[in-house]
């Protein structure tokens, strides 16, 4: 098993942890962290690592319980001492490292069912450095005879600085109870703000598909072809995560509960041997 990959083009960097839920470590321009960064072979537990991969869904299942096709699971709670079950499965499990070279990266994940996640799918990331920054591909397939709820994403965590400032256009933020399960939408034009004071930690949809992100010593833009963005940030963290997301969180009960259909929560259902893929880039530059 690969404990670590180390990805170079011109000034970019990008260390990767494959065995810890297919994790990017650390991305440097220059010497400059992007994300919050750790050389990968130092990089001790995914938690703390730049980015890791969403799948086979986003944020939340709500008390890790869901309905589905009649039918009644309960999954196992992930992040202690929260009763949900968070970000999916791939991100606490080893990737195989399927191809690598100096540039680029290709990992992938078989899931067989189990009581985290009881459909059996395939998973695969290529991470590429370019003269055009960083760029994710990700592919999910369902590898289970009955159909699955799916769902990918990303939850790369940039580094705040002094000066940091966000800018992305949405048409509505998805409001949060105490136990960070969405309740209701509201209309929302998305966040055009300094980061220092910003306390937020919700889904954001309508999302043009283009976030800028700047301090003094970096600009940042983040693309996707994913429709859903979950930004959460507040005075007490140094980072800024920016999560292109495929669904609102906690889709699979927001069906039941208030009665919206999978299409616009931003639910796939994938049938059996069907794929749905994601892409994320990320550009950066020096400050002038």
């Amino acid at each position: 098993m690969t404990t670590a990959l180390q990805l170079n083009h011109a000034s970019l960097r990008c260390d990767l942890a494959p065995a810890l839920g297919g994790s990017i470590a650390g991305l440097w321009l220059d010497n400059v962290p992007v994300l919050r960064s750790t050389p990968g072979p130092a990089l001790q537990q995914v938690s703390a690592a730049g980015s890791y991969p969403l799948v086979p869904f986003s944020n939340r299942i709500g008390h890790a319980t869901f309905n589905w096709v009649g039918r009644s699971h309960t999954l196992l709670p992930n992040v202690a001492p929260a009763p949900h079950a968070i970000h999916g499965v791939g991100w606490q499990r080893p990737w195989t490292v399927l191809q690598a070279d100096a540039r680029q990266a290709h990992l992938a994940y078989h899931h067989q069912a189990d009581a985290a996640w009881p459909f059996a799918f395939a998973a695969e990331q290529l991470i590429e450095l370019s003269d055009e920054g960083l760029t994710l591909h990700m592919t999910l397939t369902n590898q289970s005879e009955a159909p699955m709820p799916a769902g990918l994403g990303w939850h790369p965590f940039f580094v705040k600085r002094p000066g940091s400032h966000l800018r992305f256009t949405a048409n509505g933020r998805w409001e949060m109870d105490a136990s960070k399960l969405p309740t209701h939408r509201l209309a929302s034009p998305g966040l055009d703000t300094d980061c220092t004071a910003l306390d937020v930690d919700h889904c954001f949809d309508g999302w043009t598909c283009d976030v800028q992100l700047q301090d003094a010593l970096l600009r940042i833009r983040i693309r996707s072809n994913l429709q859903r963005l979950v930004v959460f940030t507040n005075p007490t963290r140094d980072f800024v995560a920016i999560e292109p997301v495929s669904h609102v969180n906690n889709a699979l009960q927001l069906m039941h509960a208030a009665g919206a259909n999978a299409d616009a929560l931003g639910l796939i259902v994938l049938q059996p041997g069907e794929s749905m893929s994601a892409h994320m880039h990320i550009q950066m530059e020096h400050q002038l």
